[in-house]
């Protein structure tokens, strides 16, 4: 009788250099493997508190369930939580392909100067990228460069805040703090928004948007225009993950 194999939750050992830490999370998913299914085994709101968020990531651990792009990186927070050093933050894409759009997400991680990525797709080059790109426009373009070859355009590209490492917080995830319409602008301008966004991420001093006032978009950015703001609620991300 052969038992169902139940992969080992990660534990973060003091000897572990952080790039090896996030290696031990990113193999623990990708050993709970892609959900290909069609059904989606956890139910994720995005408007729901961190806390409550957390909560089902340990169900995850416990389930040991195949995921896909948004359960990865709800997974990742709750994993990567007590790390003050490693920053952790949403990046989602909008892309068409073939007369159709795609979502999909990925967690950011900042750590030590260095932007990298954890994540789940059916695509190897468009989840985990390594804790090795010096600025937040190289990690984006790299992911814009990854769906050319899949002969995906990405239309748009959303950042959220920096996630609490507090799992008790009632405070919900900051999804789309800047949304760039990457489409329509060159990529000198999206570097030049990336740049000054990522910088005052670092220093702190953006503040989320309300979750329960959409029309309160990212004021501080002089330079955001009105026509990258976001008019219509997002779909849930991964419903036709491509990625």
């Amino acid at each position: 009788c052969v038992q169902p194999s139940v992969p080992p939750v990660p534990n973060y050992k003091l000897s572990m250099s952080i790039p090896e830490w996030l290696q031990a999370i990113q193999t623990y998913m990708k050993m709970l493997q892609y959900n290909h299914t069609g059904t989606q085994f956890f139910e994720i709101r995005k408007t729901r508190p961190l806390s409550g968020l957390m909560e089902t990531a340990k169900e995850m651990t416990r389930e040991s369930l195949p995921i896909k792009c948004l359960e990865a990186v709800i997974l990742g927070i709750y994993l990567t939580n007590g790390q003050p050093s490693v920053e952790r933050f949403p990046i989602s894409f909008k892309t068409h392909f073939s007369g159709n759009y795609f979502h999909h997400v990925v967690l950011g991680i900042y750590c030590n100067g260095r932007y990298g990525s954890l994540g789940m797709s059916r695509r190897s080059d468009l989840m985990d990228k390594p804790l090795t790109y010096r600025t937040l426009s190289d990690l984006i373009f790299d992911f814009e460069d990854s769906y050319k070859k899949y002969l995906h355009s990405v239309k748009k590209v959303k950042i959220g805040l920096y996630v609490p490492h507090e799992p008790h917080s009632f405070q919900p995830i900051e999804w789309k703090q800047l949304v760039l319409n990457v489409s329509k602008m060159m990529r000198t301008e999206v570097r030049k928004e990336l740049e000054k966004f990522a910088r005052d991420m670092r220093m702190k001093i953006l503040k989320p948007s309300s979750a329960h006032s959409p029309m309160k978009e990212r004021s501080r950015g002089k330079s955001l225009s009105p026509r990258r703001r976001q008019g219509s609620p997002q779909r849930r991300a991964c419903r036709r993950d491509k990625s």
